[in-house]
């Protein structure tokens, strides 16, 4: 997939979804295409170029640049190409001298209110307008120099039409003087991103584009940044700064974002191995084209200063690191990993996988702890995020995944979002979600916040169900209660796909009086008219989707919840067809990958328990050594261990759980126990505080392998350019297994793809070549669906019968009280990124460089806080102070946090409650007090003074 810079084809307007089809001729060739397309697609399609400036298949037709004009037989005039939708039998005539006479006026008037800077402009090679000028013929312009938008300066005053470059956002500029009014811009951020941030502002000659009010900057405005409107533009009105300042790329490749779990596919676009920018990918099946301002420009971490390069080891935390050769580090680690298991024992080791490396380097290492250190002692971030989605799902419909394609929201009637913030933490796939609801959908927000998706100028929830943090398996029984007792459930879908007893025994637990919205409303804080509007919409609107977050797992009841949304889609039908489901919306890039690639301690690859004799016995053929029987230590486990002194190494790979994890002071003593921590990242991370041994780790751009997003599609990564450390990830892995002897011999991660659909089952027909051929495959892909699976449950569930489960509320633990009378919870922003190691290492600075601390105005007037003040926030565990943004997004008694910055260390504050079935954290319910706070508290300060100690690096030896 390397190629030149070939655009991806532009049909000029969107394909028609018909099904009917129109045969018509179009400059003598007969072309057949499906109803509803314009003529403009139809031509292109059949490889018929007809000249265009405002038209994009990104958005819909509009007509306004007069260039696309054809003739048609039996009809007057001249129309717009892309507006004229085609008809059986019609004759096209796309290049007449009549034709070509009026395309050249039309240039001509371009042209002459545009700056003739070609040979300087950032744009030259890649500019629609020059291109179209050359097509149209146009070598000279007949009209005199007059009043313009170019020139500063005319007859000597300054030109009032004139407007400056706007320079404000940190990765493109607006230049006015260059903008030819097609409105692509305008359309994109309505259309494609949704955001309606820019308008065309005055009329006729004095129509510019603008970023909402005409004194608004880009940065100042509504602008989210996702990139739409530079894509669309055709000029260098609006130019990424990459451009700009390195000049056009030479070729590209195409690959996979490495930020959240929608697995956006994008052009990384190069000047031999310099990356000048990243484009979204049309063919993309996730993402469609679009893309978000993480995926769009946050690449520049991988080149950032901090990041180390070469592998450092040190005998003891105290110590500053010392800088050594990639033999010497492997080495070190492995005797000590040895030396380890010898004096206390084989299952005094383990390691943690990655969901930010690929598939095939999360396949090894969980090799490398099963095969080489003789257990079953892998974990990995799922464990912390999404956990109990695995749990929930395979419990209720037999498989550990979302049943849908991103592309299943176009068809959807009425959506469910609960626990998650699609447009801060899947932002491309909120974008579908809300043209779709600008379509007519409903939406039903399940969320203590007031998130974006509540209300905007363009969407409005109809309802918003602003639950008491902990309270979900509450108010999803009520939910259950309303459509079980006003008898709106699914009967045939019931007793023909499910399990009809269970069913009878779930509907008389949901019946009981206890559970009714009346009896539930003063324990979650959702009134229950409001709550029982919400289910009878759910059950009578339609198709009915259900897209959940961290919100939902992050509980101790987190597994419960799940099973509950389980129950509630199968309770009325919503499950196995385009537009409804169940719909987990994975944090990281390869949560689902890592997976399902074995990386639980009870779990093999592909979901199987260890203590499967059958399912052992296909890995130990292969691997040629016998596997444990017993699960594994899970995190938390392992963090356990340590301070008691039984676990003593650990390999982390990608993760930075001293950051990520919840009660930060116990992590920090279990790793401080450990007699060899080796971390393997980019750069010298929180945990690396207390680690012995770090391996430079390889981004995403430096490496061959494959992702797999929240809607189970495998998409490739591909090498864009040489590992700047000199190994890919998969390849550290393997050196460090064959210095504890396990004898690999991988030369590409194709080959161990091959071993990954050799042993899994749901992998069988998944191999690299596939991908090249199809694009991507949504898992299950074997015999029985060898191109892939949309959509899951499609004739009956993977389980046979789809299990209905009673979920009785437990309130956690953790209660508010005198001391600590609020709840916290957490969550993400757009601009930043998890831990925010990548993030953090970019300009998306600008936009959040500190985490902020939201807070009702009646929560702050009572305790004297204001708006951007310090504030300490304490709970049980600990203390910490941020600032404090007072804003009415929270009900009074929640306070709301983002957790990407390390100087706060919010998960100080969380604590060691988690989820009953899997050990999720918690993190979503916290008691908490907020009061008046003058700075950093002494922990942060003492934290930081480790930090900075432990990030000392000595030279290397000579």
């Amino acid at each position: 997939m390397k190629d030149f810079i070939i655009p991806d084809p532009d049909f000029g307007t969107p394909a028609s979804k018909s099904t009917n089809t129109v045969t018509l001729i179009i400059d003598g060739q007969q072309v057949s295409v499906p109803e509803g397309t314009s003529v403009m697609r139809a031509s292109a399609e059949a490889g018929i170029k007809i000249p265009k400036l405002c038209a994009t298949d990104m958005v819909d037709a509009f007509g306004s640049c007069r260039l696309c004009l054809v003739e048609i037989e039996g009809r007057r005039g001249t129309p717009a190409s892309c507006t004229t939708p085609v008809a059986e039998g019609m004759v096209v005539h796309s290049q007449t001298p009549k034709l070509h006479k009026l395309r050249k006026g039309v240039m001509e008037l371009y042209i002459s209110d545009h700056p003739l800077d070609c040979l300087t402009c950032a744009a030259n090679g890649d500019c629609e307008l020059q291109d179209m000028a050359g097509v149209v013929g146009l070598r000279d312009v007949r009209y005199e120099p007059g009043e313009n938008h170019f020139e500063t300066r005319q007859n000597g005053e300054a030109n009032p039409a004139y407007q400056p470059k706007d320079e404000t956002n940190p990765y493109f500029t607006y230049d006015p003087s260059k903008c030819i009014v097609c409105s692509r811009c305008v359309r994109a951020c309505e259309e494609v991103q949704g955001t309606f941030a820019l308008t065309i502002e005055g009329r006729g000659f004095d129509s510019r584009v603008s970023p909402g009010m005409g004194s608004d900057d880009f940065l100042g405005s509504e602008c989210v940044s996702c990139g739409a409107c530079v894509q669309a533009c055709p000029t260098a009105t609006l130019q990424e700064k990459s451009i700009i300042e390195v000049g056009q790329p030479d070729h590209s490749v195409v690959t996979t974002c490495a930020y959240c779990g929608v697995g956006c596919s994008f052009k990384a676009e190069m000047r031999g191995e310099e990356l000048v920018r990243m484009v979204p990918y049309k063919q993309g099946k996730a993402n469609r084209g679009h893309s978000c301002v993480k995926g769009r420009f946050a690449y520049g971490y991988t080149s950032h200063k901090d990041r180390i390069l070469n592998p450092m080891i040190r005998d003891s935390i105290e110590d500053p690191w010392q800088e050594v050769s990639w033999d010497e580090a492997i080495s070190f680690a492995a005797t000590k990993l040895r030396d380890l298991q010898s004096k206390h024992g084989v299952r005094s080791i383990g390691g943690i996988t990655s969901s930010r490396c690929t598939n095939e380097e999360t396949f090894l290492v969980q090799k490398l702890i099963r095969q080489v250190f003789g257990n079953n002692n892998t974990d990995t971030c799922a464990r912390v995020c999404h956990s109990p989605t695995g749990y929930g799902l395979k419990t209720t419909f037999g498989t550990s995944a979302g049943t849908q394609d991103f592309d299943s929201v176009e068809d959807t009637d009425v959506v469910i979002v609960m626990g998650a913030n699609p447009t801060d933490g899947h932002p491309v796939f909120a974008s579908r979600l809300k043209k779709r609801l600008r379509q007519g959908a409903k939406l039903i927000v399940i969320d203590p916040r007031r998130i974006d998706l509540v209300r905007t100028p363009h969407i409005q929830a109809a309802h918003h169900l602003a639950l008491t943090p902990g309270t979900n398996v509450a108010v999803m029984t009520a939910l259950a209660h309303t459509i079980v007792t006003e008898g709106l459930c699914d009967e045939d879908f019931i007793r023909t796909q499910c399990d009809w007893e269970e069913f009878q025994d779930w509907a008389e637990f949901v019946s009981r009086p206890e559970n009714s919205p009346e009896s539930t409303a003063l324990l979650t804080g959702v009134p229950a008219e409001e709550l029982r509007s919400a289910a009878r919409l759910f059950a009578t609107g339609g198709n009915g989707a259900i897209y959940y977050g961290l919100g939902v797992t992050e509980h101790s009841q987190g597994s419960t919840t799940v099973i509950s949304i389980a129950n509630l889609a199968m309770a009325t039908g919503n499950i196995g067809r385009r537009g409804v489901g169940v719909n987990p919306l994975r944090g990281q890039n390869n949560v689902q990958g890592a997976c399902d690639m074995g990386s639980f301690p009870h779990e093999l690859p592909g979901y199987r328990h260890v203590s499967d004799d059958a399912t052992r016995e296909v890995f130990e053929k292969i691997w040629g050594t016998k596997i444990d029987d017993e699960p594994g230590l899970r995190i938390p486990n392992m963090l356990d261990a340590a301070v008691e002194g039984t676990f003593k190494g650990l390999y982390c790979q990608g993760e930075d759980i001293l950051q990520s994890d919840p009660n930060t002071k116990h992590v920090a003593a279990g790793l401080k126990a450990m007699e060899c921590v080796i971390v393997h990242d980019l750069f010298l991370n929180e945990t690396a505080n207390y680690a012995h041994v770090f391996l430079p780790g390889s981004s995403f751009l430096e490496k061959d392998g494959t992702f797999t997003n929240a809607e189970r599609r495998i998409n490739r990564v591909r090498k864009v350019m040489a590992p700047k450390n000199g190994y890919a990830d998969w390849q550290v892995t393997q050196l460090l297994a064959n210095a504890m002897d396990a004898g690999w011999n991988y030369t590409h991660p194709s080959q161990v793809m091959d071993e990954i659909a050799a042993t899994t089952p749901s992998f069988a027909n998944v191999n690299y070549d596939a991908l090249e051929e199809k694009g991507s495959i949504q898992w299950p892909c074997n015999d029985a669906a060898p191109e892939g699976t949309p959509i899951m449950h499609t004739n009956g569930f993977v389980r046979g019968k789809g299990q209905f489960v009673v979920t009785e509320y437990i309130a956690t633990d953790e209660k508010t009280g005198p001391r600590y009378p609020l709840l916290l919870t957490t969550g993400r922003i757009l601009s930043q990124y998890n831990v925010g190691a990548q993030t953090r290492r970019t300009e998306n600075v600008v936009w959040h460089d500190q985490d902020d601390l939201e807070i009702h105005p009646f929560d702050a007037e009572n305790r004297g806080i204001q708006d951007g003040s310090w504030v300490r926030l304490a709970s049980r565990s600990g203390e910490t102070a941020l600032r404090a943004k007072v804003t009415d997004r929270v009900s009074p008694g929640v306070v709301y946090t983002t957790f990407h910055h390390p100087d706060t260390q919010a998960n100080v504050i969380t604590t060691d409650y988690s989820d009953w079935a899997t050990n999720c954290p918690e993190y979503k319910v916290t008691a908490v007090q907020v009061s008046p706070s003058n700075g950093p508290t002494d922990w942060q300060e003492d934290y930081a003074a480790r930090a900075k100690a432990s990030r000392r690096i000595l030279p290397a030896a000579e």
